[in-house]
């Protein structure tokens, strides 16, 4: 037999001697390998919004006053500021938002409670899902503008009516978007907790609710732009005081200045509801970082 005694000690000192002295060119300085697992998680930066919103604004400006853009058609954001500084001199500004304010969140809070408890009905009992989800199905695809008269007719002119259809058009993606979340909820998670006892109450506190909360704020987001397209339509029908109403009239009068003034408070509304819901999903949703 060949002797291998003399050759074994060598092949360890050379193992050890390539673990010691790693390849590379000599005098390198070897680093730390960078975290790699920050799963796509966007980074905040929130100047880019401001930067390219500013940007916008002097290019709509500039067109303006060099008469490229026409005066008559979009006036520029200087005249349109003018029109908002004259709204809120003659104290009418808080009338019309104190009218909108109130429309927009009592109809939109109690459609958004009741579209989550039925969503919720729905994915959690096969009863309501098969009774609710051919008639959410068939009423969802209908415009709730188109709708807006048969509401007056049932509840009248007044705040009811205008309440009423922002209700009705936000139930319905929130419905949508619940019963969706609580069916993408990993199963395996849901008979974990059927393993270890925990009560059926418990189940859906803990594992089902925070595991469709995504796709219920996501949903909320939705029925809130909704819910203000709406409002707009409620009241320029038969509306005294309210953003849409002073948007309406003036159209009627031809004043470009004060309806751009008009969108851009309604822009802010959905600016606001945006920002009230990511602060939302920050804190409610921050297991997931």
């Amino acid at each position: 037999m060949p002797d291998t005694s003399a050759t074994q000690p060598e092949e360890t000192s050379g193992a050890d001697s390539r673990t010691s002295n790693p390849p590379g060119p000599p005098g390198e300085v070897l680093r730390p390998v960078p975290f790699r697992g920050g799963g796509f998680a966007p980074r905040r930066i929130g100047v880019v919004g401001w930067i390219l919103f500013t940007v916008i604004l002097l290019l709509w400006e500039l067109g303006s006053r060099t008469g490229v853009i026409s005066q008559l058609t979009l006036p520029a954001p200087s005249e349109a500021l003018t029109a908002f500084a004259d709204l809120v001199r003659s104290g009418l500004l808080w009338r019309h938002l104190e009218a909108s304010l109130s429309r927009l969140l009592v109809g939109w809070f109690f459609g958004a409670l009741l579209g989550i408890t039925v969503g919720f009905a729905i994915g959690l009992f096969s009863l309501a899902r098969a009774g609710m989800v051919p008639l959410v199905a068939a009423i969802f695809p209908i415009p709730k503008i188109a709708l807006l008269p048969l509401f007056i007719v049932w509840f009248g002119i007044g705040e009811e009516s205008k309440v009423a259809v922002i209700l009705f058009g936000t139930f319905f993606p929130t419905v949508i978007s619940t019963y969706g979340g609580v069916d993408n909820v990993d199963r395996s998670l849901i008979r974990m907790g059927q393993s270890f006892g925990l009560r059926r109450f418990s189940i859906i506190w803990k594992i089902i609710l925070p595991g469709a909360l995504p796709a219920i704020l996501s949903g909320m987001r939705i029925s809130a732009s909704i819910a203000i397209i709406l409002l707009v339509a409620a009241e320029m029908i038969g509306a005294e005081f309210g953003i849409g109403a002073y948007v309406m009239q003036a159209g009627n009068l031809m004043a470009t200045d004060q309806l751009v003034a008009g969108v851009a408070v309604l822009s802010v509304f959905g600016l606001t509801v945006s920002w009230l819901i990511g602060r939302a999903e920050r804190y409610l949703l921050r297991w997931r970082s």
